[in-house]
């Protein structure tokens, strides 16, 4: 976690600990004042070059990925998920599809039938050998693929090259009292914890990254968060970020 202050972690393990055990909600004994945004100019700049050069640079790359997934299954490719952005303004976040059309109805049917994976779910919010993933969908998983039309979203200001990764809807009351405060920042295509772990943490240490990164976000730390996410799309981890 190079450029932030791990010190910071007891403190915020012990606030979200604090939370309801009746709702599981995560509820911080008091409010964290928000950190303003001294290299807000210079963030948003390098966010617009960022996202240009990568559109333009990995239009091959989706070309060819677009004919793949095309061919591959039915169904469009790009998938629009909503998701919380700045200060809980709502936006659609684009991603290439990964999984087949009828992901939703085969998730439901999977929890309902096995006991171990809704445990797995709701720890994780993600299963770790997923059938709702089609072939293709796992390698771009595996590179990232997916999330690159998420430029786009970087270009249009609803998003940041590095900040916490966009809530799902339902994940606001798993965030409970402290959504404010990570939401007091653009969602990111890359953040901390994606680069500390990613799908092999649960939902709570995702919450104390998030909050670590908005408490300590530096423009210097902004730069260690993307050289640390490009070695590990060389070398890259099983699972993709969600």
């Amino acid at each position: 976690m190079a450029g932030y202050q791990s010190g910071l972690l007891p403190r915020a393990a012990s606030e979200l600990q604090s939370g309801s055990a009746e709702t599981g909600m995560y509820c911080p004994l008091e409010p964290f004042p928000v950190a303003t945004q001294p290299f807000h100019g210079p963030k948003r700049l390098a966010d617009i070059v960022l996202a240009l050069a990568g559109l333009i640079l990995l239009s091959p790359l989706f070309a060819v990925t677009a004919l793949v997934v095309t061919w591959t299954s039915p169904g469009s490719v790009f998938f629009r998920s909503r998701r919380l952005g700045l200060n809980g303004s709502e936006f659609f976040a684009w991603k290439i599809r990964s999984m087949y059309i009828d992901a939703d109805e085969r998730l439901a049917r999977l929890l309902k039938q096995d006991a171990a994976l809704r445990d797995e779910y709701e720890r994780y919010h993600k299963l770790k050998d997923d059938p709702r993933i089609t072939s293709i969908g796992r390698f771009l998983r595996v590179l990232s693929i997916d999330e690159l039309p998420q430029l786009l979203n970087v270009l249009k200001g609803e998003m940041s090259i590095v900040g916490p990764r966009p809530k799902l809807l339902f994940e606001a009351k798993v965030y409970g009292s402290a959504l404010a405060e990570v939401l007091a920042v653009r969602p990111g295509l890359t953040g901390l914890w994606q680069t500390s772990g990613r799908n092999n943490l649960d939902m709570e240490q995702r919450v104390l990254l998030d909050l670590e990164y908005v408490r300590n976000r530096t423009f210097l730390g902004d730069i260690v968060l993307i050289v640390k996410t490009t070695l590990q799309l060389i070398r890259p981890s099983r699972h993709g970020a969600c």
